[in-house]
């Protein structure tokens, strides 16, 4: 538990992965404060700012926020078409931020959440480690990348007290309907259990890792004696897209005969192969993963379907 009196602040409060960061800083005995650009009634904290972080200056609210928090967490982000959009919520976004922070008299402690994707592709078959070369070749990891060496610079000039964890695909409780498994799984709690559902699926494979793992990931940087550094945050197993499929086929109660596969089709935006190496985050935070795939895909189904009932 933290001394009484410690905050922090979730940047990115209302996506599944801010939510589920925010339950995990609540139940540690934090004051949880969140911002996004979005209200939300659901908020699992204290005080909400719903407001443009990227535009966000020394007179915003936010500023004042930051400097009464002992913790700091930056969750946003946007997978989009328009590159621009990108630029500003992982680039500018990231030096305003950075900015408050280097001129807080209090110096929070700052987790900036990253993506595998900063990498790019490897070869199949390799362990990303930290010391892997990063070569993003899509916007969303170029510009990710592009963030995480901006609290980098400010963490080696000793402006800030920052650390980076590049997380892997993200499934469970919450995932967004965005992603490949969460648009899955919104698709079979809408179709008809008995009508035929037709599946393109890639034959990939790629590290997922539970959100609550994640949660718990960040919770133990917030505390861990280490700044400068990134560390990767994942399963480190590359799971076939094709069994996650079926597990989350059987998870939903459908029967598995009225699944008629397409065959498989090109990996899009996460290349063919990731597996994390998390020898660091085991070393520095002491951190491991929790849950297993079944667990997570049956959390995953559980609260879509909960949301579809709502």
């Amino acid at each position: 538990m933290p001394p009484t009196g410690h905050s922090v602040l979730v940047l990115g409060a209302t996506g599944g992965l801010g939510r589920t960061i925010c339950r995990a800083f609540a139940r540690a005995g934090y004051t949880v404060r969140g911002a996004a650009r979005r209200p939300s009634a659901g908020f699992p904290g204290a005080d909400f700012y719903a407001l443009d972080l990227a535009s966000a200056g020394p007179a915003s609210p936010i500023a004042g926020a930051l400097a009464r928090s002992d913790t700091v967490v930056n969750v946003t982000g946007s997978w989009s078409r328009d590159q621009n959009e990108m630029k500003v919520a992982h680039i500018r976004l990231v030096e305003r931020i950075t900015s408050m922070l280097a001129e807080a008299a209090s110096r929070p402690r700052f987790v900036h959440v990253g993506t595998i994707h900063e990498y790019g592709t490897v070869p199949d078959g390799t362990a990303i480690g930290e010391q892997t070369p990063v070569n993003p070749q899509l916007p969303y990891g170029r510009t990710k990348l592009a963030g995480s060496q901006v609290v980098l610079r400010a963490a080696a000039a000793g402006q800030i007290d920052g650390v980076i964890l590049r997380v892997a695909n993200v499934f469970g409780p919450d995932t967004s309907a965005a992603s490949f498994l969460g648009a899955l799984a919104a698709r079979l709690r809408e179709t008809d259990p008995a009508a035929p559902l037709d599946l393109a699926v890639s034959n990939a494979r790629r590290d997922y890792v539970d959100v609550r793992d994640v949660a718990a990931a960040v919770l133990a940087a917030s505390r861990a004696p280490v700044t400068g550094e990134v560390i990767n945050i994942g399963r480190g197993q590359a799971l076939n897209l094709g069994e996650l499929v079926d597990a989350m086929v059987a998870a939903s109660g459908r029967s598995p005969e009225t699944i008629r596969y397409q065959g498989p089709v090109a990996s899009q935006g996460g290349g063919e192969w990731t597996q994390v190496d998390i020898t660091l985050a085991r070393r520095l935070l002491g951190w491991a993963p929790r849950y297993t795939m079944s667990e997570s895909i049956g959390a995953m189904v559980s609260s879509l379907a909960r949301i579809g009932e709502g």
